[in-house]
């Protein structure tokens, strides 16, 4: 099939061989960083660079503002935001932000990009497992979590805590941009046969397990769970305290997390009031020279949103003992209505697509990965929920 692919699309073979578009890896985004396409108000650390993504802080200022919005082509964020402001916060002290409210937030880094680069941003890990909905937005912008090629000007990030009220200040890293060469093509044909050459997907025992690859590797649901401790996920409580985004294994669990425990019937509804921390049954894989994003809302499998932090590091799900894939934490919410969800339900895509060359940082314990080899498991700030 692959080989057919080529003697009809000669285009792609020459695509492949010259690596011309793609995803920069690591060691090309500092290069950007040393070039003065990526500029900051306080210099860029080494630890912000992630393996196919930089890491953006937080500016002095929030502004509360009435609603969310787009500055569209003829505005700049903070014209368009002016007739929106309530309040303005000072983040250079811990500062609520709470719970419900929209905040607009100016970024450190600026970006001069060429014009051949664009971008694309996404929440962090421990973002999306707060329930923080967190969107990038650029001057002249059309759509959330875009950066145009030839783009020259400031970043900001839209903040809406939708669970947890949370304290946070200057130099708080909630999301996470991607650079990206040209207009790389994404097909399934290529995906099938990286899965070939990888082993993209492994079953709960380390099988290997044949990939559901159709626009995307496709991601399913496990509502069985573990049957050492019979939870499958996690629902969040309503009315707890502020969690202070710079504590590390601090917060109790119970404290604002029940258990689920597994249905008897293996399904589950989703109430829209509800936010859920829950797996996939399928453990997966990315290869050192590609990178992956979760499709976040797929209206064709169900009203809900399954993921808040959709992307996924070169190197995720092979660690230095070469595991045998990692799962996918999902972080689900219905939309409007109560939705049932089965075990087994397909409830997202991992988009695939290939890195600029391999980079000199892996996913994984040496960088500080925080969820390498995850199970079942909530944001960095709590302890784990047995040692609770």
């Amino acid at each position: 099939m692959y080989d057919h692919i080529h003697e009809l699309f000669p285009e792609l073979e020459r695509d492949l061989l010259s690596y011309t578009t793609g995803i920069l890896p690591s060691q090309k985004i500092r290069e950007l960083i040393e070039n003065g396409s990526v500029k900051a108000s306080a210099p860029i650390k080494e630890e912000q660079i992630q393996p196919s993504s930089l890491d953006l802080r937080l500016g002095a200022i929030a502004y509360r503002v009435q609603s969310s919005f787009l500055p569209g082509p003829n505005s700049t964020v903070e014209s368009k935001a002016k007739d929106l402001i309530m309040t303005e916060l000072d983040l250079t002290r811990p500062t609520v932000l709470e719970k419900g409210c929209v905040y607009i937030i100016p970024l450190m880094e600026n970006l001069f990009l060429s014009n051949n680069i664009s971008a694309k941003a996404n929440p962090k890990s421990s973002t999306g497992r707060l329930d923080i909905f967190t969107r990038m937005i650029c001057d002249y912008g059309n759509e959330f979590e875009r950066v145009p090629e030839d783009y020259k000007g400031k970043l900001f990030a839209e903040v809406v805590p939708r669970t947890f009220s949370v304290v946070l200040s200057e130099g708080v890293k909630l999301n996470q941009l991607r650079f990206v060469r040209g207009r790389p093509p994404s097909w399934d044909s290529r995906l099938e046969q990286l899965d070939k050459q990888e082993t993209l997907v492994y079953a709960g025992e380390d099988v290997p397990k044949n990939a559901d690859i159709r626009k995307g590797l496709r991601i399913s649901v496990d509502l069985q769970g573990d049957r050492s401790n019979n939870i499958i996920g996690y629902r969040a409580k309503k009315n707890t305290p502020a969690i202070d985004l710079s504590k590390v294994q601090y917060y109790s669990p119970p404290d604002f997390w029940d258990a689920i425990p597994t249905p008897k019937n293996k399904n589950l509804i989703l109430s829209p009031d509800d936010f859920h921390i829950l797996i996939s049954k399928e453990k997966v894989r990315i290869p050192h020279d590609h990178a992956a994003e979760m499709v976040a809302y797929d209206p064709s499998i169900g009203e809900f949103r399954i993921h808040y932090a959709g992307f996924f590091d070169p190197g995720f799900g092979y660690g230095s003992s070469d595991i045998k894939g990692s799962c996918a934490v999902l972080e689900v919410r219905s939309h409007e209505v109560p939705f049932l969800i089965e075990d087994g339900q397909i409830v997202g895509r991992l988009i695939y697509e290939r890195l600029l060359g391999q980079p000199d940082k892996i996913y994984g314990v040496d960088i500080g990965s925080s969820y390498q080899s995850q199970g079942l498991t909530l944001s960095k700030q709590f302890k784990r929920f047995e040692n609770a």
